[in-house]
């Protein structure tokens, strides 16, 4: 019936990890999971948790409004929330901090709204954890050996999350402009962030 394709339309919940799903950390780094959430009603007592391999509840937050961050309503010690909900982004990004082998697998990001008839969504990224990590640029080929150490891999490691975030931010506005499009599903590819890989720089060798 039209009037039910028009209110669904209206009630859209939409949840995105970026238009790449997947994400590659160096054993014993911090690596940043990217999240944002789009709705058309605005959102009020929403509730946003990160799941491990869909059972292991990882961080949960609460959100009471578009004027207010997120609460922590439970943590676990490694995981970092670096996300902000005032600025108009609504991105619930977490870091997880020194990543270990045994953290590689699947991440879920779920939201709930209430002001939305309790309409949730979910999105996924799969993590992998690497002993090193090879890219090609152009004809250069950057080899990051082993962990991260040293104050100038801290420095890189912290200019690629800065970097990360702040292109989340720009995609998220953007993506705000196709909002009365019928909710996506699980699709990570509709509104899509290219927050999930980073070029990786290397340090120059001594």
């Amino acid at each position: 019936l039209p009037g039910l394709h028009i209110f669904a339309i209206a009630f859209a919940l939409e949840v995105s990890v970026g238009k790449t799903n997947t994400v590659m950390a160096l054993n014993n780094s911090n690596v940043l999971l990217p999240c944002v959430f789009i709705t058309c009603t605005g959102f009020q007592d929403l509730v946003f948790t990160w799941y491990f391999n869909s059972t292991e509840l990882i961080y949960q937050g609460k959100i009471k409004n578009k004027a207010s961050e997120p609460t922590v309503i439970r943590s676990n010690p490694r995981v970092e929330f670096v996300g902000s909900t005032t600025k108009k982004d609504n991105n619930i990004s977490i870091v997880l901090n020194s990543v270990e082998f045994s953290d590689a697998g699947k991440y879920t990001c779920h939201v709930r709204n209430p002001k939305e008839k309790n309409l949730q969504n979910n999105a996924t990224i799969f993590l992998t954890v690497v002993h090193k990590m090879v890219e090609t640029d152009n004809t250069v080929t950057l080899i990051i050996v082993g962990v991260v150490g040293g104050l100038i891999g801290l420095l890189i490691l912290f200019m690629l999350i800065k970097r990360v975030v702040l292109f989340i931010i720009k995609k998220t506005q953007d993506g705000k402009k196709e909002c009365l499009v019928s909710s996506s599903g699980n699709d990570n590819t509709e509104n899509g962030l290219a927050g999930s890989k980073a070029e990786q720089k290397a340090p120059p060798k001594a």
